[in-house]
């Protein structure tokens, strides 16, 4: 187990640099491909060493078995915006409709169009009732990388006002497991999720004028540090310690349900991006939890539905309104200007398939109303997070000594049209958000 715990963390670490994840607001589908082949049902229906990061309690129902995956994540953001000297004044509101833009936040040149996110589960039982186990995934994050600035100086350019424009936030789920029958229709389990984040942002120097260390006369005359705290400095890390419990019942010979709760998270401070994020760079990562069932409709049928709801409004830096905050509050401050999120709800319908004795199919719908109101847009630019339906497919393959699985997910694009707002002179509304998603998945694994 020690070994095993070793080579998580490894492979996990080794894989952070290209996590990135955005379709049920940044949090990821599902985790594990067999889950993820199914639209990320699994709170009732654990079926790989993957299992603690939906419900714990299904590792001792997965037996002894290893698991390792990595999927190719291609999201495809673009933004028609209209900001800077040639298209909005953002102190009056004066726009000039030959500065609308449309804008490709694929990372053209980059070489980020596409993210190889890894995963890696080990499942050990102690006795006929009891397992402990690690999953290492990526819980998700966010990705933007315009090449060309978005964000102008309205008083002309300041230090990196001109630069590409973009963030980049990737979370790392390290969740050692214990897991525990009750009797033979009930297990309980609890992982202690250790978590490592990192999070970038280039292009927002900008946003000076709306940060404490602006020039004391008067707003739009830009920063007296050149963005120290806000853009352009680099990547920070940040770690936390939280966990996640859950219950698996057998109802009946054919249906089981299951429930799953992980507290908000406190995550050490993104010191370098004080004056970005509000509370001075807190970025916590938010409570959730979730209810699901499983049927076993026919033997070779099982059909699998959650329902999980992730509470962004607990975190001030993702959930403060840019639209309509007070002139009196700065980036940064704990009333600051976030990212306007609201919270997530989420339906996850799946279906597995057994065709033969060596190969089960898989499909599933998953839908969440996106978080971004139309008076939010100008800010989520860099977040544009707004897709709301995910179809899936996968399948599991006997290959003798382990099983090969696989998946696709194709998340339908989804526009958010600002709607102009502009309050305090900060045009939060001037945006519209496209984006569309494609993932192809892969893993391996076996009982031992």
């Amino acid at each position: 187990f020690k070994k095993s715990l070793v080579l998580a963390i490894s492979a996990g670490l080794a894989g952070l640099s290209f996590q990135a994840q955005a379709t049920n607001g940044y949090f990821a589908h599902g985790y594990g491909t067999k889950a993820k082949g199914m639209a990320g049902a699994g709170v009732a229906l654990p079926q790989d060493s993957i299992a603690a990061a939906t419900n714990p309690a299904g590792m001792v129902m997965v037996g002894n078995r290893w698991d390792v995956g990595a999927e190719i994540f291609a999201p495809d953001r673009e933004a028609r915006t209209a900001w800077g000297n040639s298209a909005i004044d953002p102190m009056t509101g004066a726009i000039n409709p030959a500065g609308i833009r449309t804008v490709d936040g694929n990372g053209s040149g980059h070489g980020e169009a596409w993210f190889l996110i890894p995963e890696f589960g080990y499942n050990r039982m102690i006795n006929s009732n009891m397992s402990l186990g690690i999953s290492v995934f990526g819980n998700g994050g966010m990705n933007t990388s315009y090449d060309q600035p978005i964000y102008s100086q309205v008083s002309g350019p300041l230090p990196g006002a001109n630069a590409n424009t973009g963030v980049d936030l990737s979370q790392l789920f390290i969740s050692p497991t214990l897991s525990i029958k009750l009797d033979e229709n009930n297990s309980l389990g609890v992982a202690v999720n250790l978590v490592y984040q990192r999070f970038k942002a280039e292009g927002m120097v900008a946003f000076c004028d709306f940060t404490a260390t602006r020039s004391p006369t008067p707003p739009g005359t830009g920063c007296n540090d050149g963005g120290t705290g806000l853009s352009e400095q680099g990547y920070d890390d940040s770690y936390g310690v939280g966990f996640r419990i859950g219950w698996i019942g057998k109802l009946t010979d054919t249906v089981s349900a299951g429930f799953s709760y992980q507290p908000e998270t406190k995550m050490k401070r993104f010191d370098k991006y004080s004056q970005l994020f509000a509370e001075k760079g807190d970025f916590d990562i938010p409570s959730t939890y979730a209810f699901g069932a499983a049927w076993k409709a026919t033997p070779k049928l099982t059909v699998a539905l959650d329902y999980m709801r992730i509470n962004y409004s607990e975190v001030p830096s993702i959930s403060n309104p840019n639209n309509g905050w007070t002139s009196l509050a700065e980036l940064g401050d704990a009333n600051g200007p976030g990212f306007g999120w609201d919270d997530m709800d989420i339906v996850k319908l799946g279906a597995s398939f057994q065709v033969n004795k060596d190969l089960v199919v898989r499909a599933g719908w998953n839908h969440g109303g996106q978080p971004i109101s139309p008076g939010e847009t100008q800010f989520n630019v860099i977040a544009p997070a707004v897709v709301e339906d995910h179809l899936t497919l996968g399948f599991t393959m006997n290959m003798g000594g382990g099983e090969l699985s696989g998946y696709y997910m194709h998340a339908f694009e989804e526009t958010v049209r600002g709607n102009g707002t502009s309050v305090n002179g900060f045009l939060a509304g001037n945006g519209d958000l496209t984006m569309s998603q494609n993932a192809l998945g892969v893993s391996y694994g076996k009982k031992f």
